[in-house]
């Protein structure tokens, strides 16, 4: 399976990473992707940007090197209500906002209190989908998150990354992949980058899907299409929203 894109990356913004904006765009289109998601750490994780950097994404071109750009946020979720580090006003100038837990954000808490936040996370209708829910730091009710990932229309993401990262989280995956196969839900397949030789490298979970029984068309950066409709779908369901201005 080839994948056509890469929604899930970080930059030396993020605090932790060591690459920057530039030198992640050169190297998406060195590997042949069309679209590169910079999806930095929400403000509340340790070293992560300010506030500020986000609204002043409108800056970066939207297309590098050939690259088509998308920016973004993987916000934090901070509470059990499934709430994010970033106000709406923030959020509505971003291509891309995916939710997800950390550690020091979001504490672990019960396998029911964990699954709730994602699922009313998952509600907020500026997340476009949920990053690395298969860590098994924080135990969810798997069928439940797909379920509601199927509902309403957003994406699940299966984590390259968390294969080295979050030990365990491989049995997790797998589980998680072969719901959304089961109930139809949709998936994406990210690097999680974190320096510029890591953009696009999702070898250690493409196996994984494909184990599953997820195919081409049952994941969302193996296709230009499906990420151009399932950008214009989300952003029009976005422009039903009264947000304040800033």
């Amino acid at each position: 399976m080839k994948l056509v894109a890469d929604l899930h990356t970080h930059t030396i913004a993020s605090g932790h990473a060591f690459s920057t904006i530039q030198e992640m765009a050169q190297a998406a289109a060195q590997k042949g992707l069309k679209y590169l998601g910079f999806t930095e750490h929400g403000p509340t994780l340790p070293g992560g940007p300010h506030i500020y950097f986000f609204y002043n994404m409108r800056i970066v071109p939207t297309e590098m090197y050939g690259v088509q750009i998308l920016r973004g946020v993987e916000a934090n979720i901070i509470d059990k209500e499934g709430n994010l580090d970033l106000p709406a006003e923030i959020l509505d100038h971003l291509d891309l906002i995916w939710a997800g837990f950390h550690l020091y954000q979001s504490p672990p808490w019960s396998r029911e209190e964990n699954t709730q936040a994602l699922i009313k996370a998952l509600r907020n209708p500026y997340v476009d989908g949920i990053v690395h829910p298969g860590n098994p730091e924080f135990p969810i009710d798997a069928q439940a998150v797909v379920q509601i990932v199927k509902e309403t229309g957003k994406v699940l993401e299966i984590n390259n990354s968390s294969a080295l990262s979050r030990q365990g989280s491989q049995t997790n995956c797998l589980r998680i992949a072969r719901l959304a196969k089961e109930m139809e839900a949709l998936v994406m397949v990210n690097s999680d980058a974190h320096i510029s030789y890591d953009i696009g490298r999702c070898d250690r979970v493409l196996s994984l899907v494909q184990e599953a029984g997820l195919g081409e068309k049952d994941i969302l950066n193996a296709s230009v299409e499906r990420i151009q409709e399932f950008l214009t779908r989300r952003k029009k369901e976005r422009e039903k929203l009264i947000i304040p201005k800033i």
